[in-house]
């Protein structure tokens, strides 16, 4: 009999492709993970892992296994919500990571909403960075993610999750008030091909959106300053240090198209666009709890706001 905890244990490793970082990720240690590892193969008949100088991976009866896995904790998750439903589950806690700017543009909305509706449920939030959050749900160290599309990101038909899709914004070109395009209507981004760029730090999915808009325009940006504040960014703008392409919801916490020093205008032909959406563990999107989470989440994505102009 396959006991589900090494199916846990399998699936990190397969995640993390190290012993040591599954460990971390499950509060073990690496020994401990080795050895359910060495029971899991044991229970199995079968070498379920190969070790190597670079790390972990799986042997291809691993990879059977993993695929029910998946499988397995998909449904384990849904045993769990049907038993809390079974128990009212009208109380409790919800952990949720999300990025800074969507915390303020559906996180607190969403959590207003279910004081009114659900009042039961307490949600916990951390800031976490678009491409951190993903991870933290597949350990179990958060129940919701609100996360950005990134290069390398889960995809939709990925079996350890199920994602809820909230918005999708487009990112708007930030130039130097005295910037020969200040004026434009809309920027051309193939004439920002020799500004000196400033941008959020190679890993922040918006980075990646930003490079890949430069590349479709057909240059590599010439990155000279980073920061992962889009204040910061508006900041050195305005100080003249360089352009920077910017999501639009990101500008309303700052003095872009104020009396900022910066111009703000949209991008030609198709604008680079940040897609965010919420994710849960499989199955999971159905416990009592985190239902109303996700439905509350989806009502605050569909206000009208100003970034959606």
């Amino acid at each position: 009999m396959i006991e589900a905890r090494r199916l846990h244990i399998l699936r990190a490793v397969a995640d993390h492709r190290t012993v040591t970082a599954a460990a971390a990720a499950l509060y073990l240690t690496p020994s401990a993970v080795s050895q359910q590892l060495t029971a899991l193969e044991q229970e199995t008949g079968h070498r379920l892992v190969e070790r190597g100088t670079k790390g972990v991976r799986l042997t291809p009866a691993g990879e059977i296994l993993l695929t029910h896995t998946n499988l397995v904790l998909a449904q384990l998750e849904r045993a769990e919500a049907e038993l809390a439903a079974y128990g009212s589950g009208a109380a409790g806690q919800v952990d949720l990571a999300s990025f800074a700017t969507g915390i303020g543009l559906v996180v607190a909305p969403a959590l207003s909403r279910l004081g009114r509706t659900a009042p039961g449920i307490r949600v916990r939030v951390k800031d976490t960075e678009g491409d951190a959050s993903l991870p933290m749900v597949l350990d179990r160290e958060t129940d919701v993610a609100v996360a950005v599309e990134y290069r390398g990101a889960p995809g939709e038909d990925d079996p350890r999750l199920t994602r809820v899709p909230l918005y999708a914004e487009p990112f708007d070109a930030v130039l130097p008030e005295g910037h020969r395009l200040a004026g434009a209507d809309r920027v051309p981004l193939a004439e920002l091909a020799k500004d000196t760029w400033i941008g959020p730090f190679p890993g922040n999915p918006c980075h990646d959106v930003v490079v890949l808009a430069c590349e479709h325009a057909g240059f590599a940006p010439r990155m000279q300053h980073f920061s992962d504040d889009f204040r910061a960014v508006v900041a050195l703008a305005s100080a003249g240090a360089g352009v920077a392409l910017v999501p639009r919801s990101a500008l309303l916490g700052t003095d872009a198209g104020q009396a900022g020093g910066v111009a703000v205008h949209p991008v030609e032909d198709i604008a680079p666009t940040r897609r965010v959406f919420a994710a849960v563990r499989r199955g999971a999107e159905e416990h009592p709890l985190i239902s109303p989470v996700l439905a509350a989440l989806t009502e605050a994505a569909r206000r009208p706001t100003e970034t959606a102009a």
